[in-house]
Protein backbone atom coordinates (compact mmCIF):
# COMPACT_ATOMS: atom_id res chain seq x y z
CA UNK A 1 0.00 0.00 0.00
CA UNK A 2 1.60 3.55 -0.86
CA UNK A 3 1.68 5.72 2.02
CA UNK A 4 -1.09 7.62 3.26
CA UNK A 5 -1.64 11.52 4.61
CA UNK A 6 -4.72 12.84 6.19
CA UNK A 7 -6.73 15.53 4.59
CA UNK A 8 -5.68 18.26 7.02
CA UNK A 9 -2.22 17.91 5.93
CA UNK A 10 -2.44 18.33 2.60
CA UNK A 11 -3.78 21.81 0.48
CA UNK A 12 -6.92 20.17 -0.29
CA UNK A 13 -9.90 22.83 0.70
CA UNK A 14 -13.02 21.52 2.96
CA UNK A 15 -15.93 24.36 2.17
CA UNK A 16 -18.96 24.36 3.81
CA UNK A 17 -22.02 26.11 2.14
CA UNK A 18 -23.96 29.03 3.42
CA UNK A 19 -25.86 28.54 5.93
CA UNK A 20 -26.82 32.17 7.22
CA UNK A 21 -30.31 34.37 7.32
CA UNK A 22 -29.77 34.15 3.39
CA UNK A 23 -30.28 30.31 2.50
CA UNK A 24 -33.06 30.00 0.37
CA UNK A 25 -36.07 28.97 1.82
CA UNK A 26 -38.51 26.63 -0.32
CA UNK A 27 -40.52 29.94 -2.23
CA UNK A 28 -37.21 30.74 -3.46
CA UNK A 29 -36.97 27.84 -5.35
CA UNK A 30 -37.93 27.30 -9.05
CA UNK A 31 -37.82 24.36 -11.35
CA UNK A 32 -34.92 26.56 -13.98
CA UNK A 33 -33.58 29.77 -12.84
CA UNK A 34 -29.51 30.81 -12.68
CA UNK A 35 -28.11 28.54 -10.55
CA UNK A 36 -28.41 24.96 -9.47
CA UNK A 37 -29.32 24.73 -5.87
CA UNK A 38 -27.89 20.99 -5.02
CA UNK A 39 -30.30 18.49 -3.55
CA UNK A 40 -29.15 14.55 -2.07
CA UNK A 41 -30.88 13.51 -4.88
CA UNK A 42 -28.01 15.20 -7.12
CA UNK A 43 -25.43 13.72 -5.44
CA UNK A 44 -25.22 10.06 -5.84
CA UNK A 45 -22.59 7.44 -5.38
CA UNK A 46 -21.88 7.53 -9.39
CA UNK A 47 -21.54 11.05 -9.67
CA UNK A 48 -23.68 14.32 -10.18
CA UNK A 49 -27.82 13.19 -11.85
CA UNK A 50 -28.66 16.58 -12.86
CA UNK A 51 -31.89 15.44 -14.82
CA UNK A 52 -34.14 17.08 -11.83
CA UNK A 53 -32.77 20.49 -10.65
CA UNK A 54 -34.30 22.75 -8.31
CA UNK A 55 -32.95 26.62 -9.43
CA UNK A 56 -32.17 29.99 -7.28
CA UNK A 57 -32.56 33.17 -9.15
CA UNK A 58 -29.11 35.34 -10.06
CA UNK A 59 -30.24 38.18 -7.14
CA UNK A 60 -30.84 35.06 -4.64
CA UNK A 61 -27.16 33.34 -5.83
CA UNK A 62 -25.49 36.41 -5.12
CA UNK A 63 -26.49 36.89 -1.10
CA UNK A 64 -24.78 33.72 -0.08
CA UNK A 65 -21.04 33.71 0.26
CA UNK A 66 -19.67 30.52 0.82
CA UNK A 67 -20.59 27.09 -1.43
CA UNK A 68 -20.48 27.90 -5.02
CA UNK A 69 -19.06 25.38 -7.33
CA UNK A 70 -15.52 25.85 -9.47
CA UNK A 71 -14.89 23.45 -11.82
CA UNK A 72 -12.84 20.26 -11.26
CA UNK A 73 -14.55 20.56 -7.24
CA UNK A 74 -15.94 17.53 -5.85
CA UNK A 75 -18.88 17.35 -3.79
CA UNK A 76 -19.59 15.24 -1.05
CA UNK A 77 -22.58 14.49 0.99
CA UNK A 78 -22.24 14.39 5.04
CA UNK A 79 -25.66 14.64 6.30
CA UNK A 80 -28.10 11.81 5.75
CA UNK A 81 -26.78 9.91 3.30
CA UNK A 82 -22.89 10.29 4.33
CA UNK A 83 -20.40 9.58 1.25
CA UNK A 84 -22.21 10.29 -2.28
CA UNK A 85 -19.61 12.30 -4.28
CA UNK A 86 -19.93 14.34 -7.51
CA UNK A 87 -17.36 15.98 -9.91
CA UNK A 88 -17.77 19.52 -11.34
CA UNK A 89 -16.13 18.07 -14.79
CA UNK A 90 -16.02 20.35 -17.86
CA UNK A 91 -18.47 18.33 -19.29
CA UNK A 92 -20.62 19.67 -17.17
CA UNK A 93 -23.42 22.00 -19.16
CA UNK A 94 -24.64 24.70 -16.21
CA UNK A 95 -21.92 26.88 -15.32
CA UNK A 96 -23.52 28.06 -11.63
CA UNK A 97 -23.67 25.26 -9.08
CA UNK A 98 -24.51 25.43 -5.64
CA UNK A 99 -24.52 22.69 -2.32
CA UNK A 100 -26.82 22.77 -0.11
CA UNK A 101 -26.38 22.35 4.07
CA UNK A 102 -25.65 18.69 3.53
CA UNK A 103 -22.91 18.51 1.50
CA UNK A 104 -19.30 20.63 1.38
CA UNK A 105 -17.37 21.19 -1.44
CA UNK A 106 -13.20 19.74 -1.90
CA UNK A 107 -11.33 21.55 -3.79
CA UNK A 108 -7.61 20.11 -5.08
CA UNK A 109 -4.44 21.93 -5.22
CA UNK A 110 -4.03 20.40 -9.01
CA UNK A 111 -0.18 20.61 -8.54
CA UNK A 112 -1.09 18.25 -5.47
CA UNK A 113 -3.88 16.16 -6.19
CA UNK A 114 -5.17 15.66 -9.86
CA UNK A 115 -9.27 16.16 -8.99
CA UNK A 116 -10.61 13.05 -11.26
CA UNK A 117 -7.99 10.75 -9.71
CA UNK A 118 -9.54 12.66 -6.16
CA UNK A 119 -12.94 11.56 -7.22
CA UNK A 120 -12.30 8.04 -7.75
CA UNK A 121 -10.64 7.56 -4.74
CA UNK A 122 -13.26 9.09 -2.77
CA UNK A 123 -15.77 6.56 -4.12
CA UNK A 124 -13.53 3.63 -3.20
CA UNK A 125 -13.98 1.67 -0.10
CA UNK A 126 -10.73 2.87 1.10
CA UNK A 127 -12.28 6.48 2.00
CA UNK A 128 -16.19 5.43 1.91
CA UNK A 129 -15.23 3.11 5.22
CA UNK A 130 -13.26 5.98 6.55
CA UNK A 131 -16.23 8.00 6.18
CA UNK A 132 -18.61 5.87 7.97
CA UNK A 133 -16.41 5.33 10.68
CA UNK A 134 -16.07 9.07 11.18
CA UNK A 135 -19.91 9.72 10.74
CA UNK A 136 -21.94 9.70 14.01
CA UNK A 137 -26.49 9.81 14.21
CA UNK A 138 -28.63 6.83 13.59
CA UNK A 139 -31.36 8.57 12.55
CA UNK A 140 -29.51 10.87 10.44
CA UNK A 141 -25.81 10.18 9.89
CA UNK A 142 -23.85 13.07 9.81
CA UNK A 143 -20.08 13.83 9.28
CA UNK A 144 -18.25 17.18 10.38
CA UNK A 145 -15.62 18.78 8.45
CA UNK A 146 -13.77 18.59 11.83
CA UNK A 147 -13.81 14.86 11.43
CA UNK A 148 -13.29 14.84 7.23
CA UNK A 149 -9.93 16.48 7.40
CA UNK A 150 -8.85 13.20 9.87
CA UNK A 151 -9.41 11.46 6.89
CA UNK A 152 -6.53 9.81 5.26
CA UNK A 153 -6.12 9.47 1.45
CA UNK A 154 -2.69 7.85 -0.55
CA UNK A 155 0.39 9.23 -1.16
CA UNK A 156 0.80 9.12 -5.39
CA UNK A 157 2.89 11.03 -7.58
CA UNK A 158 0.98 13.07 -9.80
CA UNK A 159 2.02 11.79 -13.36
CA UNK A 160 0.53 7.89 -12.01
CA UNK A 161 -2.70 10.11 -10.35
CA UNK A 162 -3.44 11.31 -13.93
CA UNK A 163 -2.97 7.65 -15.30
CA UNK A 164 -5.08 5.58 -13.44
CA UNK A 165 -7.87 8.57 -13.79
CA UNK A 166 -7.52 7.99 -17.34
CA UNK A 167 -8.08 4.28 -17.92
CA UNK A 168 -10.73 3.85 -14.93
CA UNK A 169 -12.77 6.63 -17.41
CA UNK A 170 -12.31 4.56 -19.66
CA UNK A 171 -15.19 2.59 -17.92
CA UNK A 172 -17.36 5.59 -16.87
CA UNK A 173 -17.45 6.48 -20.47
CA UNK A 174 -18.89 3.10 -21.39
CA UNK A 175 -21.09 3.53 -18.49
CA UNK A 176 -22.50 7.14 -19.68
CA UNK A 177 -23.13 5.30 -23.08
CA UNK A 178 -25.34 3.01 -21.52
CA UNK A 179 -26.83 6.03 -19.34
CA UNK A 180 -27.73 7.49 -22.70
CA UNK A 181 -29.55 5.10 -24.14
CA UNK A 182 -31.47 4.46 -20.54
CA UNK A 183 -32.47 7.68 -20.58
CA UNK A 184 -33.84 7.66 -24.17
CA UNK A 185 -35.55 4.55 -23.29
CA UNK A 186 -37.28 5.92 -20.28
CA UNK A 187 -37.69 9.06 -22.89
CA UNK A 188 -39.67 7.14 -25.09
CA UNK A 189 -41.94 5.41 -22.70
CA UNK A 190 -43.05 8.83 -21.14
CA UNK A 191 -43.35 10.41 -24.53
CA UNK A 192 -45.72 7.43 -25.32
CA UNK A 193 -47.69 8.20 -22.13
CA UNK A 194 -47.86 11.44 -22.91
CA UNK A 195 -49.11 10.77 -26.47
CA UNK A 196 -51.69 8.35 -26.09
CA UNK A 197 -53.58 9.85 -22.83
CA UNK A 198 -52.14 13.30 -22.66
CA UNK A 199 -52.96 14.54 -25.90
CA UNK A 200 -55.18 11.84 -27.28
CA UNK A 201 -53.33 10.69 -30.38
CA UNK A 202 -53.78 7.09 -29.50
CA UNK A 203 -54.36 4.20 -31.58
CA UNK A 204 -57.45 4.75 -33.73
CA UNK A 205 -58.19 8.09 -32.09
CA UNK A 206 -60.19 9.26 -35.16
CA UNK A 207 -62.85 7.06 -34.95
CA UNK A 208 -64.02 7.57 -30.99
CA UNK A 209 -66.44 10.38 -30.07
CA UNK A 210 -64.83 12.61 -27.38
CA UNK A 211 -66.34 14.41 -24.44
CA UNK A 212 -65.07 16.86 -22.66
CA UNK A 213 -61.83 16.38 -24.38
CA UNK A 214 -62.05 12.13 -23.88
CA UNK A 215 -63.27 9.24 -25.56
CA UNK A 216 -67.10 9.30 -24.15
CA UNK A 217 -66.52 5.52 -22.79
CA UNK A 218 -63.52 6.62 -20.77
CA UNK A 219 -63.48 7.37 -17.23
CA UNK A 220 -62.08 8.79 -14.20
CA UNK A 221 -61.97 7.12 -11.18
CA UNK A 222 -60.08 7.91 -7.62
CA UNK A 223 -56.81 6.21 -7.70
CA UNK A 224 -57.70 3.89 -4.47
CA UNK A 225 -60.01 1.99 -6.89
CA UNK A 226 -57.55 0.27 -9.03
CA UNK A 227 -54.67 -0.17 -6.31
CA UNK A 228 -55.56 -3.56 -4.78
CA UNK A 229 -52.93 -3.70 -2.56
CA UNK A 230 -50.81 -0.98 -0.75
CA UNK A 231 -48.74 -1.25 2.65
CA UNK A 232 -45.66 0.37 3.87
CA UNK A 233 -42.26 -1.15 3.89
CA UNK A 234 -40.00 -2.16 6.71
CA UNK A 235 -36.79 -1.61 8.07
CA UNK A 236 -36.13 -4.90 10.44
CA UNK A 237 -32.55 -5.35 12.28
CA UNK A 238 -28.73 -5.27 11.41
CA UNK A 239 -28.74 -8.51 12.48
CA UNK A 240 -31.03 -11.73 12.47
CA UNK A 241 -32.80 -13.22 15.79
CA UNK A 242 -35.64 -15.92 16.78
CA UNK A 243 -38.28 -12.83 15.88
CA UNK A 244 -35.99 -11.66 12.72
CA UNK A 245 -34.98 -14.15 11.40
CA UNK A 246 -35.29 -13.57 7.54
CA UNK A 247 -32.90 -11.70 5.20
CA UNK A 248 -33.30 -9.50 2.43
CA UNK A 249 -32.61 -6.78 0.49
CA UNK A 250 -34.46 -3.05 1.46
CA UNK A 251 -34.81 -0.17 -0.90
CA UNK A 252 -34.98 3.30 0.05
CA UNK A 253 -35.84 6.11 -1.46
CA UNK A 254 -32.76 7.19 -1.82
CA UNK A 255 -32.22 4.03 -3.93
CA UNK A 256 -35.49 4.74 -6.20
CA UNK A 257 -33.40 6.91 -9.08
CA UNK A 258 -30.90 3.92 -9.86
CA UNK A 259 -33.50 1.14 -9.47
CA UNK A 260 -35.47 3.44 -12.68
CA UNK A 261 -31.81 3.31 -14.05
CA UNK A 262 -31.97 -0.46 -13.81
CA UNK A 263 -29.44 -0.31 -10.97
CA UNK A 264 -29.87 -2.30 -7.63
CA UNK A 265 -27.96 -1.50 -4.66
CA UNK A 266 -27.00 -4.57 -1.84
CA UNK A 267 -25.68 -2.39 0.72
CA UNK A 268 -28.82 -2.62 2.61
CA UNK A 269 -29.34 -6.24 3.58
CA UNK A 270 -31.72 -6.65 6.58
CA UNK A 271 -33.20 -9.19 8.67
CA UNK A 272 -37.06 -8.82 9.09
CA UNK A 273 -40.03 -10.60 11.01
CA UNK A 274 -41.50 -13.64 8.48
CA UNK A 275 -44.97 -12.41 8.93
CA UNK A 276 -43.75 -8.60 7.60
CA UNK A 277 -41.90 -10.32 4.66
CA UNK A 278 -44.85 -12.32 3.65
CA UNK A 279 -47.17 -9.13 3.88
CA UNK A 280 -44.40 -6.97 1.96
CA UNK A 281 -42.15 -8.75 -0.40
CA UNK A 282 -42.09 -7.30 -3.81
CA UNK A 283 -43.02 -8.77 -6.43
CA UNK A 284 -42.95 -8.47 -10.63
CA UNK A 285 -45.31 -5.54 -11.39
CA UNK A 286 -44.98 -3.74 -8.35
CA UNK A 287 -44.23 -0.30 -7.85
CA UNK A 288 -42.76 1.57 -4.71
CA UNK A 289 -43.78 4.54 -3.72
CA UNK A 290 -41.25 6.83 -1.77
CA UNK A 291 -43.95 8.23 0.68
CA UNK A 292 -41.80 10.08 3.78
CA UNK A 293 -38.27 11.86 3.87
CA UNK A 294 -37.51 13.55 0.80
CA UNK A 295 -35.23 16.34 0.89
CA UNK A 296 -34.83 20.13 0.19
CA UNK A 297 -36.70 21.12 -3.21
CA UNK A 298 -37.54 17.39 -4.11
CA UNK A 299 -41.06 16.27 -3.64
CA UNK A 300 -41.95 13.08 -2.27
CA UNK A 301 -43.79 10.53 -4.91
CA UNK A 302 -40.73 9.38 -6.84
CA UNK A 303 -41.47 5.50 -7.82
CA UNK A 304 -39.70 2.60 -9.49
CA UNK A 305 -41.16 -0.24 -11.12
CA UNK A 306 -40.14 -4.13 -10.01
CA UNK A 307 -39.19 -5.88 -13.09
CA UNK A 308 -38.23 -9.58 -12.97
CA UNK A 309 -35.14 -8.53 -14.22
CA UNK A 310 -34.99 -6.18 -11.22
CA UNK A 311 -35.75 -8.94 -8.65
CA UNK A 312 -33.13 -11.29 -10.56
CA UNK A 313 -30.33 -8.55 -9.75
CA UNK A 314 -30.92 -8.83 -6.05
CA UNK A 315 -31.32 -12.53 -6.14
CA UNK A 316 -32.95 -12.42 -2.86
CA UNK A 317 -35.95 -11.28 -1.30
CA UNK A 318 -36.63 -7.53 -1.51
CA UNK A 319 -38.96 -5.42 0.70
CA UNK A 320 -39.30 -1.08 0.44
CA UNK A 321 -38.05 0.81 3.46
CA UNK A 322 -40.57 2.26 6.33
CA UNK A 323 -40.59 5.24 4.27
CA UNK A 324 -41.47 3.87 1.14
CA UNK A 325 -45.16 1.90 0.20
CA UNK A 326 -45.73 -0.68 -1.48
CA UNK A 327 -48.04 -0.93 -4.70
CA UNK A 328 -49.44 -3.42 -6.30
CA UNK A 329 -52.55 -3.28 -8.86
CA UNK A 330 -54.36 -6.57 -10.73
CA UNK A 331 -57.45 -4.29 -11.68
CA UNK A 332 -55.33 -2.29 -14.82
CA UNK A 333 -52.00 -2.89 -16.43
CA UNK A 334 -49.03 -1.88 -13.85
CA UNK A 335 -47.44 -0.33 -15.80
CA UNK A 336 -50.33 2.20 -17.30
CA UNK A 337 -50.53 2.96 -13.27
CA UNK A 338 -47.15 3.02 -13.28
CA UNK A 339 -46.60 6.10 -16.27
CA UNK A 340 -49.46 7.80 -14.62
CA UNK A 341 -47.66 7.90 -11.25
CA UNK A 342 -44.58 9.72 -12.92
CA UNK A 343 -46.67 12.04 -15.54
CA UNK A 344 -48.26 13.13 -11.93
CA UNK A 345 -44.66 13.32 -10.42
CA UNK A 346 -43.20 14.79 -13.56
CA UNK A 347 -45.44 17.90 -13.57
CA UNK A 348 -45.99 18.66 -9.54
CA UNK A 349 -49.20 17.57 -9.75
CA UNK A 350 -47.98 14.64 -7.14
CA UNK A 351 -47.35 17.69 -5.21
CA UNK A 352 -50.75 18.15 -3.95
CA UNK A 353 -51.22 15.63 -1.07
CA UNK A 354 -47.50 16.28 0.35
CA UNK A 355 -46.99 17.93 4.36
CA UNK A 356 -43.90 19.38 6.07
CA UNK A 357 -43.73 18.61 9.52
CA UNK A 358 -40.39 19.36 11.83
CA UNK A 359 -38.16 19.43 8.90
CA UNK A 360 -39.71 15.49 7.51
CA UNK A 361 -41.49 15.83 4.55
CA UNK A 362 -44.77 13.12 4.65
CA UNK A 363 -47.51 12.31 2.20
CA UNK A 364 -50.86 12.12 2.85
CA UNK A 365 -51.38 8.52 1.40
CA UNK A 366 -55.08 7.69 2.48
CA UNK A 367 -56.15 11.32 0.77
CA UNK A 368 -54.22 10.72 -2.04
CA UNK A 369 -55.92 7.33 -2.72
CA UNK A 370 -59.68 8.58 -2.29
CA UNK A 371 -58.94 11.92 -4.12
CA UNK A 372 -56.56 11.70 -6.71
CA UNK A 373 -58.54 10.46 -10.28
CA UNK A 374 -56.82 8.56 -13.47
CA UNK A 375 -58.28 8.34 -16.40
CA UNK A 376 -59.26 4.75 -17.34
CA UNK A 377 -58.91 4.14 -20.90
CA UNK A 378 -60.20 1.04 -22.05
CA UNK A 379 -58.90 -2.36 -21.63
CA UNK A 380 -57.47 -3.15 -24.75
CA UNK A 381 -55.33 -0.18 -25.00
CA UNK A 382 -54.12 0.00 -21.59
CA UNK A 383 -53.22 -3.71 -21.94
CA UNK A 384 -51.30 -2.30 -25.53
CA UNK A 385 -49.60 0.25 -23.78
CA UNK A 386 -48.38 -2.32 -21.08
CA UNK A 387 -47.11 -4.85 -23.92
CA UNK A 388 -45.26 -1.72 -25.47
CA UNK A 389 -43.80 -0.62 -22.48
CA UNK A 390 -42.94 -3.54 -20.83
CA UNK A 391 -39.68 -4.42 -23.58
CA UNK A 392 -38.59 -1.01 -22.63
CA UNK A 393 -38.34 -1.53 -18.74
CA UNK A 394 -36.52 -4.64 -19.36
CA UNK A 395 -33.64 -3.43 -21.22
CA UNK A 396 -33.52 -0.84 -19.19
CA UNK A 397 -32.57 -3.62 -16.37
CA UNK A 398 -30.35 -5.02 -18.58
CA UNK A 399 -28.44 -2.49 -19.42
CA UNK A 400 -28.51 -1.26 -15.99
CA UNK A 401 -27.01 -4.59 -15.11
CA UNK A 402 -24.28 -3.95 -17.78
CA UNK A 403 -23.09 -1.22 -15.54
CA UNK A 404 -22.78 -2.83 -12.72
CA UNK A 405 -20.48 -5.14 -14.14
CA UNK A 406 -18.76 -2.24 -15.48
CA UNK A 407 -18.36 -0.34 -11.99
CA UNK A 408 -17.47 -3.58 -10.12
CA UNK A 409 -14.28 -3.93 -12.96
CA UNK A 410 -13.59 -0.44 -12.46
CA UNK A 411 -13.67 -0.64 -8.57
CA UNK A 412 -10.89 -3.82 -8.46
CA UNK A 413 -8.96 -2.01 -10.64
CA UNK A 414 -9.09 1.21 -8.54
CA UNK A 415 -8.49 -0.78 -5.02
CA UNK A 416 -5.64 -2.81 -6.88
CA UNK A 417 -4.06 0.35 -7.82
CA UNK A 418 -4.20 1.80 -4.49
CA UNK A 419 -2.83 -1.86 -2.96
CA UNK A 420 -0.17 -0.87 -4.49
CA UNK A 421 -0.90 -4.55 -6.48
CA UNK A 422 -1.19 -3.11 -9.42
CA UNK A 423 1.78 -0.54 -10.52
CA UNK A 424 1.80 1.89 -12.88
CA UNK A 425 5.59 3.41 -14.08
CA UNK A 426 5.63 6.89 -14.17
Amino acid sequence: MPGSIQLYQTAIEIIDGDRGANYPKQQDFSGNGFCIFLNTGNVTKEGFDLAKCVFISKEQDQLLRKGKLNRNDLVLTTRGTVGNIGYYKKEIDYEHIRINSGMVIIRSDEQEYDSHFLYYVFKSSYIQEQLQLFSSGTAQPQLPITDLRRISIPIIPLTIQKHIASILSVYDELIEANNKRIKLLQETACELYKEWFIRMRFPGYKKKKFVKGIPNEWKHVPIGKVIDYTIGGGWGKEKGDNQFPVPGYVIRGTDIPSIRSGVVNHEVYRFHKASRVQSRVLKEGDIVFEAAGGSEGQALGRTCYISNEILEAYGDKVLCASFCKLIRTEAIPSLYLYYFLNYLYDTGMIETFQTQSTGISNYQFEPFLKFQEILLPDEELMNDFHKKTLPIQKQIALLGTQNTQLRQIRDRLLVRFLSGKLVING
